[in-house]
């Protein structure tokens, strides 16, 4: 398993959370998505390693910012 974590910016609800983790498990490999709009957190956990652009890509078309957390 390959956990990656991201900094999200814009979510504000529950509807937020849904939205971003909709598009994310939706990549190929995607075994879990925690997100909070309360810390802005986003942690994908994969059974491969994910391309932090195809995460990026994601969140953006849920209508999000995020980065990847060092």
């Amino acid at each position: 398993m390959a956990t990656s974590e991201y900094q999200v910016t814009g979510m504000t609800c529950g509807h937020c959370e849904a939205a971003v983790r909709g598009e994310v498990s939706q990549l190929p490999g995607v075994e879990r998505v925690d997100v909070s709009a309360d810390t802005g957190r986003l942690v994908v956990t994969s059974s491969t390693p994910l391309d932090p652009a195809a995460v990026l890509a994601a969140v953006d078309e849920a209508g999000f910012e995020a980065v990847p957390v060092a």
